[in-house]
């Protein structure tokens, strides 16, 4: 949910350092909830969505800023220092003629309650896909959820995790390394 969280704030920054992007949801056999599929395409047009969603990739900060689903990639010493200073000069102004700004951007690209609805009512039959839970099984036993190799590098390991038809019929099959 941290991809959600971060394509639903008005402006995002991040560390060229220390950021990672994507999307895994599909390499386990999910659907994108929570506005991601909704809120991506909107940032960075269809065709660079269905990468970042198909691929289920890891993406650096810079290609984040490059595609548009950050506004800045930022050196890791210089980013609190840049939002501090945009936070500082943004107080500065009216707050009125901000929201009024911002109400006239909105009306090119909020995602509607419908449009979020229809994510989530496809991720929770996902859940219990027999593909899926198939896929996501393979994940108990490594290092998910815990800082590692395996979770800083979460996208380069999915398709580790086997092809989905040969999975579901034998999830043995699925080897992934733990390194």
């Amino acid at each position: 949910m941290q991809a959600e969280f971060v394509l639903a704030c008005d402006m995002r920054f991040a560390s060229r350092q220390k950021a990672i992007f994507g999307n895994p949801e599909v390499g386990v056999g999910l659907v994108p909830a929570g506005g991601a599929l909704e809120w991506l395409p909107r940032l960075i047009g269809r065709s660079r969505a269905l990468e970042f969603v198909h691929s289920a990739d890891d993406f650096d900060a810079d290609i984040a800023e490059r595609y548009g689903w950050i506004n800045r990639a930022l050196d890791d010493a210089n980013l609190d220092s840049f939002v501090d200073t945009l936070a500082q000069r943004l107080a500065s102004f009216d707050r009125e003629t901000l929201g009024a700004a911002k109400t006239q951007i909105n009306r090119f690209g909020i995602p509607t309650a419908a449009e979020l609805q229809s994510s989530i009512d496809l991720f929770f039959p996902a859940l219990v896909s027999p593909a899926g839970q198939a896929r996501r099984a393979k994940l108990h036993g490594l290092a998910y959820g815990v800082r590692s190799d395996f979770e800083m590098n979460f996208g380069r390991y999915l398709p580790a995790l086997g092809n989905a038809a040969d999975v579901e019929a034998d999830p043995s099959l699925a080897a992934v390394p733990t390194g």
